[in-house]
C-alpha cells in the first residue's frame, strides 16, 4: 500500500516544536506534525480546585479545542456547552500529563493547558498531549527558576501518537485521509522508558488480531522514541 504523503508503514510525519511561541503564558509552544498544527499554552497559578485544598499537591488539567477554520469548512465555536469529543480529549490530555510530572512537589499550584488546534489533519489529540508536555515543563522551568518549586517536579518524558490498520496494513501517525479510511484507530501514550499511561483502540471497520495489537504497539513506541527526541530537543533550545 502507498501512503498519500509516500511515507513507509512505520514513518511518521516531519515533527517541529517551536517553544515561546506566544510570548504571554509561562510555557507556550506550536507542534507540528505534518499538516496539523496545535498552539499550546500552558498558564501555572498559585491556587488548586476547591476539593483539592489543604491537600498539599498540586494538579494539571487541559483545554482543548478546534479553531473555526481549523479543518476544510468551518466548525462552530463551543459556546453552548462542550460536545462529547471536546469532553473526551481535554480529560485524556489532563490525565496523560498528570502522569508526567510529581504533583506532590508542585505544592497546592495548578497548571492549566490550552490546547487549540490551529490546522487538523488527523492526530490532533495525540499531538496535543505531545506539545502540551514541552509547554507544562517550560512552565515548570519557570517556576523551578523562581524557586517556587523543585527541581524534581519534572518527571519522565511522554508523547502520543496515533496509529490504525488502513486497508489491511498497519500504520503510523495517520493523517486524515488515512484516518477517515481506517479499519482500525488507535491513539498510544507512552513514558520514556516505555510504560503504556493510556491506549484507546477502535475497530472501525472489522476487528483486529493481538499480533496486529502488537505491531501497532511496537510502530507507537518506535514514532514516540522520535518524538521525544523534537521533545527534548525544544526544551534544549528554548
Amino acid at each position: 500500500m502507498q501512503r498519500t504523503d509516500g511515507r513507509k508503514p512505520h514513518q511518521i510525519r516531519p515533527v517541529r516544536i517551536t517553544p515561546h511561541f506566544v510570548d504571554y503564558p509561562e510555557g507556550s509552544v506550536l507542534i507540528e506534525m505534518g499538516n496539523t498544527r496545535v498552539m499550546c499554552n500552558a498558564t501555572l497559578e498559585d491556587t488548586v480546585p476547591r476539593w483539592m485544598k489543604d491537600s498539599g499537591k498540586g494538579w494539571i488539567t487541559a483545554e482543548y479545542s478546534m479553531l473555526p477554520r481549523s479543518t476544510l469548512t468551518r466548525i462552530r465555536r463551543e459556546t453552548s456547552g462542550l460536545s462529547g469529543r471536546t469532553q473526551e480529549i481535554k480529560r485524556l490530555i489532563g490525565r496523560s500529563l498528570r502522569g508526567a510530572f510529581d504533583l506532590n512537589a508542585m505544592g497546592e499550584r495548578m497548571c492549566i493547558v490550552d490546547c487549540d488546534v490551529l490546522q487538523a489533519d488527523g492526530g490532533t489529540r495525540t499531538a496535543s498531549i505531545t506539545g502540551a508536555y514541552v509547554a507544562v515543563a517550560l512552565a515548570m522551568r519557570k517556576a523551578i527558576a523562581d524557586r517556587k518549586i523543585p527541581a524534581k517536579v519534572i518527571g519522565s518524558h511522554m508523547a502520543a501518537i496515533s496509529v490504525g490498520i488502513v486497508g489491511g496494513q498497519v500504520l503510523s501517525d495517520l493523517c486524515y485521509s488515512e484516518d477517515s479510511t481506517a479499519d482500525v484507530d488507535a491513539n498510544i501514550v507512552m513514558m520514556e522508558n516505555g510504560r503504556l499511561v493510556e491506549v484507546q483502540g477502535t475497530a472501525e471497520g472489522q476487528s483486529f488480531s493481538r499480533a496486529q495489537l502488537n505491531k501497532m504497539l511496537d510502530f507507537a513506541e518506535h514514532g514516540i522514541a522520535e518524538l521525544i527526541d523534537a521533545q527534548k530537543a525544544a526544551l534544549e533550545a528554548a
